[in-house]
């Protein structure tokens, strides 16, 4: 089996979104003294890869742990964006209008996650434009997904993009990592999160399995 890893590791240096505290990873007990090892994590719910739920934007939004667990595996399309692209265009991915109709998710990998551990991954990412975006949503899709801090730009005023796909009930995974010379490949999908009460987010184990 073809299983891929699209998560980035947690730990204390971590990169976080602008303004968010790190988390804190305390080692509790030893094997030495106690006999057993132990470690208090405390972090953001929206740490490292992730998905965000619509609660994260709505007062009234779903919390992730009111989805059944289906909601987190299906097919997924990995699209390639090319290098230099700063925006995700509606002409650029009506080239995959076909294969739309059959997929739960759409990742994009757009090579921004060579930029992990940097301040440039915090600004200039490529993002989806307006037609862009609402022609993706017009989808019955689970979630999209991205190489990236984030779906909307860090330094926007309104975060359009998370609104769109929230008020469609379609979930974000943010900060996925993929591999090099990974192109456009078909295959199984699954992110679960943590199960939180009124979860509005959660880091998440990313995994793809090449069909």
């Amino acid at each position: 089996m073809n299983f891929i890893d699209l998560s980035h590791v947690i730990n204390g240096q971590i990169p976080v979104y602008p303004g968010k505290d790190k988390p804190t990873l305390k080692k509790t007990t030893s094997i030495l003294v106690e006999g057993y090892r132990e470690t208090e994590l405390l972090i953001e719910t929206h740490l490292g890869t992730h998905i965000d739920a619509p609660a994260h934007m709505f007062e009234d939004g779903r919390f992730l742990n009111q989805y059944p667990v289906s909601r987190f595996a299906g097919i997924a399309l990995i699209i390639k964006v090319p290098e230099g692209e700063n925006i995700i265009s509606i002409s650029f991915l009506k080239r995959f209008e076909n294969e739309m109709e059959s997929v739960d998710f759409v990742l994009f990998n757009t090579c921004w996650g060579r930029f992990w551990g940097t301040e440039k991954y915090f600004h200039g990412f490529p993002i989806l434009d307006e037609e862009g975006a609402n022609w993706l949503a017009s989808f019955f899709i689970k979630g999209v997904g991205f190489d990236t801090i984030s779906v909307d730009p860090v330094e926007a005023k309104r975060w359009d993009n998370h609104y769109l796909f929230f008020n469609q009930d379609i979930i974000i995974i943010e900060n996925l990592i993929f591999p090099e010379n990974l192109e456009d490949i078909f295959g199984e999908f699954y992110c679960f999160p943590l199960s939180i009460e009124e979860a509005d987010g959660s880091p998440v184990r990313a995994v793809f399995r090449i069909k």
